[in-house]
């Protein structure tokens, strides 16, 4: 058992109202210079929908992730050869059309133009070229359109629904829509990593973040073909790849990561999880459908006493276990179990997961009219987006993953609904329950977590304590004993 720790991440889906704080609080942070300025490390996608870039999940079309070859796993875009030869021509590679050209305005053209009949304008400007351009596309082009046949209906996910499906979806009565953030998912079997022919991408021990070192990167764009979800950018200026760092410096001095800190709906968590790192290759090899299943089994319970023993064997100073203890990300995941990897078939093991979105539900009349359900929030049957999309995304296909989660979402609806309102049964009580799997308590810590909780509860930043060490030239439990950090109380971050 090789024990390691991974800071995680949980977004919840029905929170977010897509205000893009969290896109703009990361574009200030990171990547507002020359070069960058298509680059969000953060970005919010409307779906149904293509993404950013555009059709990023169509793994037909950008060879990102893993695939399972006999007995192995092999990077879909090919192994040390095939890179090889695509080092001068990658014909996986995003354009920047899939982006969008980079553009301002000539704003000196309002405040300088001579008085006259007409309302001067200012042209947009490509920040590549110079030349004037038509603004064709932009990070979130397709922001409030979802739903709709311009970009709903080139959506990968829709595409593979029936007629029949998509008819329901694209009903005008029926138009749906819900926002995902996206950032760096760190993940386990990070695709980047494996791809990178110099070596410059690497998983830092202490916490799993994946980073690429700007010394070595020879801007060979590997890893933004490798990667499935097109988190790793190619700056045009640098020559150099960049990606999301999860705000590490940040989180060395105890501050949340920027999109965290600034997100309004706070739907964001940030926990420890401990991961049996010997288990990645079997898990990673899983079918579609059993990735999600799989990829929890690999999370372990840091309540464990053979664990704890493993992890301190491994290294782990007990204040890592501890933080581990109080993460919110390791109860959403594996405790709960309603929040789930997205896209797991491209078999990175992401460590960024979501609690799918609980919609409104509709109910039909004669006439195909519709109303409100009756049974508002408590009716899975009656989902308007249809459960194969949300399996697509959330569990490899898996609709009983996605059914699991929205029985105990429910649950807890039912639970508030029985105790602020009173007008569900008794019965109707325990079999919601039932049907969940979880009992009141647990019901009633989802929703505390989901409603009440404040920051420090739903963001738990480990005191990186090895990273501390190795710099300070010491051993890492002679440093602990010097900094006053003793074996069961949480340490007074000092840095």
């Amino acid at each position: 058992m090789d024990i390691r720790a991974q800071v995680s991440s949980v977004f919840h889906l029905d929170k977010c109202i897509g205000c893009h704080t969290c896109s703009i609080a990361c574009k200030n942070l990171w990547t507002d210079r020359r070069g960058n300025e298509y680059m969000w490390w953060n970005n919010v996608e409307t779906k149904p929908g293509t993404g950013y870039p555009t059709k990023w999940e169509d793994q037909e079309k950008y060879r990102g992730g893993w695939e399972r070859v006999g007995s192995q796993l092999r990077l879909k875009q090919g192994g040390k050869a095939s890179t090889i030869g695509k080092i001068f021509h990658n014909p996986d590679l995003p354009t920047m059309d899939d982006y969008y050209e980079p553009f301002t305005f000539k704003y000196a053209d309002l405040t300088n133009a001579p008085a006259g009949t007409d309302q001067p304008t200012a042209r947009p400007v490509s920040m590549v070229s110079g030349k004037p351009m038509k603004i064709e596309a932009g990070p979130n082009w397709d922001d409030d359109l979802s739903g709709s046949t311009v970009y709903a209906a080139n959506d990968p996910g829709v595409i593979e629904l029936s007629e029949e499906q998509q008819q329901q979806l694209f009903a005008i009565e029926k138009m749906v829509m819900f926002h995902l953030p996206r950032i760096c998912n760190h993940c386990t079997n990070a695709a980047c990593v494996a791809s990178c022919p110099s070596g410059a991408i690497y998983k830092r021990g202490e916490d799993g973040i994946v980073l690429i070192n700007q010394d070595k990167c020879r801007g060979w764009r590997m890893c933004v073909s490798a990667c499935p979800y097109k988190k790793t950018y190619y700056g045009w200026a640098t020559g150099k790849s960049e990606k999301c760092i999860l705000c590490y410096p940040r989180q060395e001095a105890g501050e949340a990561p920027g999109c965290f800190h600034s997100c309004v709906g706070r739907i964001r968590y940030l926990g420890v999880l401990l991961y049996d790192a010997d288990r990645i290759e079997a898990t990673a090899m899983k079918a579609d459908g059993e990735l999600a299943a799989a990829q929890r089994e690999m999370i372990l319970d840091p309540f464990d006493p053979e664990v704890i023993k493993a992890a301190r064997e491994g290294g782990l100073a007990d204040q890592i276990i501890e933080a581990a203890q109080a993460s919110p990300v390791y109860k959403f995941v594996k405790e709960w179990g309603i929040a789930l990897p997205l896209h797991p078939e491209f078999r990175t093991l992401p460590m960024l997961f979501y609690v799918p979105p609980l919609l409104p539900v509709l109910s039909s009349e004669n006439q195909g009219t519709q109303k409100i359900s009756n049974d508002f929030f408590t009716s899975l049957e009656q989902a308007r987006l249809p459960l194969k999309y949300l399996a697509g995304m959330f569990s490899g296909g898996n609709e009983e993953e996605v059914e699991a989660v929205y029985r105990r979402l429910i649950a807890v609806r039912i639970q508030r609904r029985a105790e602020s309102v009173g007008d569900l049964s008794e019965a109707e009580l325990l079999n919601a329950r039932e049907l969940s799997g979880l009992d009141r308590d647990a019901l009633d810590a989802i929703f505390r977590m989901t409603s009440l909780t404040r920051i420090k509860e739903r963001i738990v930043i480990p005191p990186m304590l090895r990273e501390q060490a190795i710099e300070a030239g010491m051993d890492p439990e002679d440093y602990k004993q010097e900094m006053g950090f003793g074996s069961r109380k949480a340490p007074k971050r000092r840095w």
